[in-house]
């Protein structure tokens, strides 16, 4: 049986005493950052439709990803927006059926080619020191190989929308998958260390990379001396004890309730970030809550949160995941792309070349200070097919023909040739 909240969705289990709102706590460590109230400008329609697509997407990745990990992974954790950035660099190479597989995967409903690079690349632009107590941070990046054939309008596409460090490799060299993971290691402040194999595949095209940075402290700490060993009871009924951080006191928190769960939200530096944990109820599973979640039931549990005094108690947690996601994503709907089918005409002439993998890893240290996350995630390009040798080892037809006028000199049927 695997942890009870472990998914990625409810991260950590916590204890909520009842809310005490005539009570007025005393102020713990540090006074918090004034608090960020506005984004600095308001949101286009097309980063609407983009941040709902993202929302959506993000929700049905963790549960089939969940479904797919669960008897082996018992802590899971997504980046759903490194997946879909990584993902929406690699859509504006597809056309035909593959097009239309990964539009619905990604959730983008009519949103044109233009619209999501556009929304994608002032979307960027926001989040990227949104919040100056909080250091967050996204890069991109596409290898490919010196002999891959490459429509410079798929590269300068990603290289303006997606701010897209773009390279030319020579995929044989030994330097080739050490020059691609130094750049993963440096964008996510060595937490994440590798993403491509080393050697690279010998059939390997390119690698389209995605590369979040998420470190921030919480805007009220917890108190590292009261962080004492508390049960944690599992799926099965047995119990354990783990390091469980609480403030001490009665503190302001964002909370609501829900018929499954608690909900609970921890702000980071000016309150721009946040963690929200959803808490089943003790007769509920975490995985019963993650398979009847929706989008709407999402938006209403974060429209209701208030702020209540309680005491919290919230185990520390450190864990890292490296998942290969063809199987979930192939389940949302685009197992084309990864098939001799897939039509990537729009990447490189004549198209040929589909997915080999999505790589997707992921490293989160939550502890009384705040957290640091950061995620990678890969797209490996392929050919559609690795030519097969032929051998003539069977009978056979065989011509002799004049090439320019297309004259047929003999024709024959070679049934058994001489032996010696």
């Amino acid at each position: 049986m695997k942890l009870l909240h472990a998914s990625a969705i409810s991260l950590a289990a916590l204890a909520v005493a009842c809310a005490k709102e005539s009570v007025s706590p005393k102020p713990v460590g540090p006074q918090p950052p004034p608090p960020i109230t506005a984004l600095p400008r308001a949101l286009t329609s097309q980063e609407q439709s983009l941040i709902a697509a993202d929302n959506r997407f993000a929700i049905k990745l963790l549960k089939q990803a969940n479904a797919d990990t669960r008897d082996t992974v018992p802590n899971l954790l997504v980046s759903p927006l490194s997946v879909a950035m990584a993902l929406a660099m690699t859509y504006n190479g597809a056309a035909t059926t593959t097009e239309a597989a990964m539009r619905a995967t990604l959730e983008l409903d009519s949103m044109t080619v233009g619209e999501l690079n556009e929304a994608n690349q002032s979307l960027i632009a926001l989040l990227r020191g949104l919040d100056p107590h909080v250091r967050f941070e996204i890069a991109n990046s596409i290898w490919y190989s010196l002999a891959f054939s490459v429509e410079q309008p798929f590269l300068d596409a990603n290289r303006t929308y997606f701010d897209a460090r773009v390279e030319a490799l020579d995929f044989t060299s030994p330097t080739a998958a050490p020059t691609i993971n130094t750049w993963v290691d440096q964008q996510t402040h060595g937490l994440i260390h590798e993403i491509v194999p080393d050697p690279l595949p010998q059939n390997a095209l390119m690698y389209l990379i995605n590369a979040i940075y998420f470190k921030g402290d919480w805007t009220r700490q917890f108190d590292k001396q009261l962080t004492t060993p508390r049960p944690f009871h599992l799926d099965d009924g047995s119990t354990v004890s783990v390091p469980t951080m609480t403030y001490g006191i009665e503190a302001p928190v964002q909370r609501t309730w829900t018929p499954l769960a608690t909900v609970i939200d921890l702000s980071y530096g000016g309150e721009a970030f946040s963690m929200t944990i959803i808490l089943p109820r003790e007769s509920v599973s975490v995985d019963s809550v993650l398979a009847s979640l929706t989008l709407d039931d999402w938006n209403a549990w974060i429209a209701r949160l208030d702020t209540a005094f309680t005491e919290l108690y919230v185990p520390k947690f450190k864990l890292e995941n490296n998942l290969t996601l063809n199987g979930p994503l192939a389940s949302l709907g685009m197992g084309i792309a990864f098939s001799d089918a897939a039509d990537f005409s729009q990447m490189t002439p004549g198209g040929g070349v589909k997915i080999s993998e999505v790589k997707h890893r992921t490293y989160v240290d939550v502890n009384e200070e705040g957290t640091t996350a950061a995620a990678v995630t890969s797209v490996g390009i392929v050919p559609t097919s690795v030519p097969v040798p032929v051998s003539v080892d069977r009978p056979f037809l065989f011509a002799l023909r004049e090439r320019l006028s297309g004259t047929i000199l003999f024709m024959g049927v070679i049934r058994h040739p001489a032996t010696q």
